[in-house]
Formats: C-alpha cells, sequence, structure tokens
C-alpha cells in the first residue's frame, strides 16, 4: 500500500472493532459502568471516556491532514486528562453517547478524507511524525484492545488473528526502537510466526498462541504464562 491508498483493511479493523465495542458496552447496565476495568486503577467509566476523547484527538490529526492546518491531538497533556475525568462523571446516558457519537464523528471524517490527505504527514501525542494513513491503525489498537479492557466478555482471543500478527509488528517494533523491555524471542504455536524485540539482559523465549503473546506483549498480565525455560514471564513496560 503506497501512502496516497487508502488504508482499507484497518478501516475495516475500525467498523468491526467499534461494532464490538458498542455490543459490549450495550450489554452492561448503568450500575456496571462503576466497576473497575482489567486496567489497573481505571473504572469502565474512565476507560470509555478515554476511548471517546482518542476519537476525538484522531479527528484532530485528519483535520490537518485535510486542511494542511496543525491540530495537535491534545492541546496539553493536563486537558486531556481533564477531558477524560468529565467524561467519567457524566450519567450513563451521556457517556454511551459520547461513546458511540464519537467514533460515528471519526469515522465520517476518515470516510471523507480526500485521497491526497492520505499521505499528509501529522504528529502523534508521543511526538512521532506519522503519515495520515497511519491514524486509522492508532484507533484500531484503540477499540480492538479496549473492547477486552473493558471486562464485558471480548478476549484477545476474539479479535482476528490477522489483527493480533499487525499487533504484535507492531509492538515488537516500538519495544524495540524505545529499549526499555527485555529482549525477548517470540514465537506463536498456532502460526508458525517469530518476532523479535530488542532489549536488556539475556533473551527471553516464549512460546504461545498469536492472542497470548499479544495479550502479553501488549502489557496485560498473562496467568500461568512461562517461558521456555518453565518461569513466568517477566512483566513488561508500558509501549506507548
Amino acid at each position: 500500500m503506497t501512502q496516497q491508498e487508502r488504508p482499507v483493511q484497518q478501516l475495516q479493523w475500525i467498523a468491526d472493532g467499534t461494532q464490538r465495542l458498542l455490543e459490549d458496552l450495550g450489554a452492561l447496565d448503568d450500575a456496571s459502568l462503576d466497576a473497575p476495568s482489567l486496567l489497573p486503577g481505571w473504572n469502565r467509566r474512565y476507560l470509555l471516556s478515554h476511548i471517546a476523547n482518542n476519537a476525538g484527538a484522531l479527528r484532530n490529526l485528519l483535520h490537518w491532514a485535510r486542511t494542511g492546518e496543525e491540530r495537535r491531538m491534545y492541546a496539553s497533556d493536563e486537558q486531556r486528562a481533564a477531558d477524560i475525568a468529565a467524561g467519567a462523571v457524566a450519567s450513563a446516558a451521556q457517556l454511551r453517547s459520547l461513546v458511540a457519537s464519537s467514533a460515528q464523528a471519526l469515522w465520517s471524517d476518515l470516510d471523507d478524507l480526500p485521497l491526497a490527505a492520505w499521505s499528509a504527514q501529522v504528529i502523534t501525542a508521543q511526538g512521532l511524525t506519522r503519515y495520515a494513513a497511519e491514524v486509522p491503525w492508532m484507533r484500531v489498537r484503540e477499540v480492538y484492545i479496549h473492547a477486552v479492557d473493558l471486562d464485558a466478555g471480548a478476549s484477545f482471543a476474539d479479535l482476528p488473528p490477522s489483527f493480533l500478527a499487525a499487533l504484535l509488528d507492531d509492538i515488537s517494533a516500538r519495544r524495540s526502537a524505545v529499549g526499555t523491555s527485555p529482549a525477548l524471542a517470540l514465537a506463536a504455536s498456532d502460526a508458525g510466526t517469530t518476532w523479535q524485540v530488542k532489549g536488556g539482559g539475556d533473551t527471553t523465549h516464549v512460546e504461545a498462541s498469536v492472542a497470548t503473546l499479544a495479550e502479553w506483549l501488549s502489557g496485560r498480565p498473562v496467568n500461568g504464562l512461562t517461558d521456555a525455560s518453565g518461569a513466568p514471564v517477566p512483566d513488561l513496560p508500558a509501549w506507548l
């Protein structure tokens, strides 16, 4: 895919992941929104507000790509935190509406983006310069991974294997570039694919399903996962 092509696969994943997320949210009653998510320190309300604010932030990048007017994802870290906190204390109805309407607004912007704008360069919240064609992937990660974090029934094993493989490619590259993770050699027991992570210390070898590897490499704890020697795998630092 050249940068001026629509990222069709990523857009399909967004549609699928958003549908999964909204269906799982719809299955939760209002009182359940106050329960913890699978992310330590985050309840479901905070997680959902974060997802909605992410949609707005990515719309800023698409505006930048479409018009050439610089518009960062967030005005500041403080404003980002304040916006998420405000959404988290909204009424259940307002929060549900915010998640759905922000997702629909982002989708409309993606659908309407002119072909030439996909090759425009924007800057992410991490300060990385990226093509606009990579913005959909940033949303894909949010809707799929946080659908699992919502703890409403979805698991990594329910996510498309092609997405999980792409996620492992992405996280491996990111962790290798940052260099704060232990050195890892990963092998998918159900796909015959391997990944390497450059890092410190002796290389830890881990073989598991693609879903399990993606769950662990994304920083989620996986009970019972061991390395090739039978020792528990190490905890991993954040990758974004």
